[in-house]
């Protein structure tokens, strides 16, 4: 049976060392509650790092084996390891980038990138140990960056899932990062890379389109002969958990123990762990501000603050945690009263027990970071609040704000807005508390942890499928076989063939597409062949097709069908066709090259076209779809075509069409094979006019009409030269 495997930097149990050896509990983390209905069903693994050192060897197997038991599998790391690749890279590099601090937080260092490399090479390790062809590998978050490809060059039928819990940074911070290109290529293993927020996929893609020579069509990129998908899927908490503490007796407890101790005032709570994303300056700024300008509020709030430690060895922490101190220390030494301190704080952790006593007992929850992923916090406080009252104040840098839209929405950076937010709080009348936090708390419900895992492994097998569908159309070597084999038995064929894109790759000047020696002898071999019929049909102009292919036996169309050129006659064109037209195009289209560095215009007889091929990446894109809603109506009051190409937008008259002009060829003569190749918007034309019993090849993509597809040029020579060769056997046998 295939089983799943879910791989993460840290295992979801603590090891403590003691005296005696070693003590396991169980961690309450969000991605351990949730993946637990994962990796302890049947012969599941999770795969991951202890979170201690251990170096003596009979200790590792001791640990491997109680391990083995709770369904995990550990990754033992050196203390150097666990310095570089964590502290180091993981934590010097990525995370202060995906956070948007670029300048303050970040180092940059060979050596944290050479370990971050051992140590994902050490998960891969443990992951062949398990994994078997068939197999689920599920890698969580930005300490593997590295390992979908890392698995992928192992194992290349397993399904690779990827979550990134952390933001996505735009594309302007991330290629900061001298490694960027390895770090995108090693997620390209992956065959579903999720994220917590649309926008970080739209960073993603648009990162990877700009760094990687890949192709991004919406949510997909298509590497190689590969497609993955991108897609966002909000990370949800154990809602009947937490939803069922407060009813608990030693919750109760320590509920009674708060509303007794603060019964006078209002508690605004605060929990997060030590971190410069968290925005824990900012919010007592706030916090001082209100009770600077609402003097009226002393005595009758509190501030419940707890920061869990993180990292305080780490020069960055430790002031961080100096600067939270100081100023908690002078906004109580200012507005402290007798029997009043304004700011509980508690630098450490709490058990779950304490932490769901004072979700049920705050008025109201702030959380409000610079920049988050997803923010579980604000969930747990809107699943805690079971008599549907409570505010919650939360950052729109969080991803959680894009669901919980009934929060008040703050930006963190704006001290005023956050502080006004926390008076409308404290002001909300209870029926509008409640009218809010039931919408927060049926969303909190229905896309809880568990439906997180249900829709990211239901996409994942849906783009196994998908996958599978695009291999079954690519020209594989048994369907090249099946073709060539159709091909040798027919005696009346005529072939279609595109040029540029087709049987050449693009250049970026469009003049230094020439044919070369190999493509003229595979058009000399098919059209020795008297039963073959060749057609290139391209969008070319009919000057170019002519000077190099005027002296072969083959038919040329050219500039989409305009022009016609039979063996060993001369030019004509379609009759009837104006280009009168031209002169109110023209304009705009040289409007659109001064606004777009790169870009330029091709005149053909009766077309347009402007190219941005060397334009900015996105900015050619962006102004083609400008131009296209600019020129829609233009176009249609003059029967005009607008075509969109690969770096092209093209105006043409609307009579000329491949299609029509394949049509036309084809019936001429009785065919019994029929062919044709393209790789273009125009060339879908021919694709979808040919009979049905055509055989029609897509080059370098599958979404299209035809019915196969090839990856590039080279593919398509190396099947034409195989028609070639199967005559010459056949002639032979």
């Amino acid at each position: 049976m295939p089983k799943t495997i879910i791989v993460s930097n840290r295992l979801p149990v603590k090891i403590s060392k003691i005296d005696e050896g070693y003590v396991f509990s169980s961690s309450e983390g969000g991605l351990a509650t949730g993946l637990r209905s994962v990796y302890k069903h049947g012969n599941n693994k999770w795969i991951g790092w202890p979170g201690i050192e251990v170096t003596e060897q009979n200790d590792r197997e001791n640990i491997r084996q109680q391990l083995a038991e709770m369904s995990l599998a550990p990754v033992f790391l050196e203390q150097e390891e666990i310095n570089q690749y964590y502290e180091g890279f993981s934590n010097d590099v990525l995370w202060p980038v995906f956070h948007y601090y670029i300048s303050t937080y970040t180092v940059y260092k060979q050596s944290y990138w050479e370990y971050y490399n051992i140590v994902n090479r050490k998960f891969r390790d443990e992951i062949l140990k398990i994994a078997e062809p068939g197999d689920v590998i599920w890698i969580h978050d930005y300490q593997l960056l590295l390992l979908p490809s890392l698995v992928r060059a192992e194992l290349p039928d397993v399904s690779i899932g990827f979550f990134l819990h952390i933001p996505f940074p735009s594309h302007e911070m991330f290629r900061n990062i001298p490694w960027r290109y390895e770090l995108l290529e090693g997620l390209m293993g992956a065959d579903l890379i999720g994220f917590h927020t649309f926008d970080d996929v739209r960073h993603f893609t648009g990162s990877v389109s700009r760094i990687l020579p890949v192709t991004v069509s919406a949510n997909i990129i298509t590497t190689g002969e590969r497609s993955l998908v991108v897609e966002s899927f909000a990370m949800g908490i154990d809602v009947n958990k937490y939803a069922a503490l407060p009813l608990k007796k030693v919750v109760k407890d320590h509920i009674a123990s708060i509303k007794d101790a603060f019964k006078n005032s209002k508690l605004i709570l605060s929990i997060d762990r030590l971190d410069y994303s968290k925005g824990i300056l900012q919010r007592l700024q706030a916090f001082e501000q209100l009770l600077q300008k609402h003097p009226e509020y002393a005595e009758k709030i509190t501030m419940y603050m707890i920061v869990v430690p993180s990292r305080d060895t780490v020069p960055q922490y430790a002031h961080l945690r100096d600067e939270i101190d100081k100023k908690v220390g002078n906004i109580n030494a200012l507005y402290r009263k007798m029997d009043w301190t304004p700011i509980h704080y508690y630098y450490r952790s709490f058990p779950i027990e304490m932490l769901s006593a004072l979700y049920a007992s705050a008025d109201v929850c702030l959380v409000t970071p610079m920049r988050d992923g997803m923010n579980l916090v604000s969930k747990e406080y809107v699943a805690s609040r079971i008599h549907d009252d409570g505010v919650l104040v939360l950052s729109e840098m969080a991803g959680a704000s894009k669901e919980l839209i009934d929060a008040l929405i703050v930006n963190p950076n704006n001290i005023d807005e956050v502080c006004d937010a926390i008076i409308t709080a404290l002001n909300m009348p209870e029926d509008e508390q409640k009218e809010r936090m039931q919408q927060m708390r049926a969303l909190v419900t229905k896309f809880n942890i568990l439906h997180w895992v249900k829709i990211f492994m239901d996409k994942l097998k849906e783009v196994k499928q998908m996958q599978r569908s695009m291999q079954t159309r690519h020209v594989s070597f048994g369907t090249e076989q099946s073709i060539v084999k159709r091909y040798s038995k027919t005696k009346k064929r005529i072939i279609f063939l595109d040029y540029d894109g087709t049987l050449v790759g693009f250049k970026s000047n469009i003049s230094q597409a020439n044919p070369d020696r190999e493509l003229f002898a595979i058009i000399d071999k098919l059209t020795e062949d008297p039963a073959n019929e060749v057609i290139m049909i391209s969008g070319r102009k009919h000057k170019n097709l002519g000077e190099w292919f005027g002296d072969k036996n083959v038919y040329l169309v050219a500039e989409h069908g305009a022009w016609y050129k039979e063996q060993n006659k001369s030019w004509h064109k379609i009759s009837g066709l104006s280009d009168s037209w031209k002169q109110d195009i023209l304009p705009v289209l040289e409007t659109y090259v001064d606004r777009t560095p790169g870009s330029f215009i091709e005149e053909k007889t009766y077309s347009l076209v402007w190219h941005y091929r060397n334009a900015q990446k996105g900015l050619g894109e962006l102004r083609a779809n400008e131009l296209m809603n600019n020129l829609k109506y233009l176009a249609s009051d003059k029967g005009l075509q607008l075509l969109p190409g690969d770096k092209v937008l093209e105006v043409k008259n609307v009579e000329i069409n491949k299609g029509k002009a394949a049509l036309l060829l084809v019936e001429k003569d009785n065919y019994d094979f029929i062919i044709a190749f393209g790789d273009d918007y125009t060339d879908e034309d021919i694709f979808k006019a040919l009979p049905d019993n055509a055989i029609t090849i897509k080059v370098g993509s599958n979404v299209s009409a035809a019915k196969f597809y090839l990856r590039n040029p080279a593919e398509v020579r190396k099947l034409l030269l195989s028609f070639t060769e199967s005559v010459a056997v056949e002639v032979k046998g």
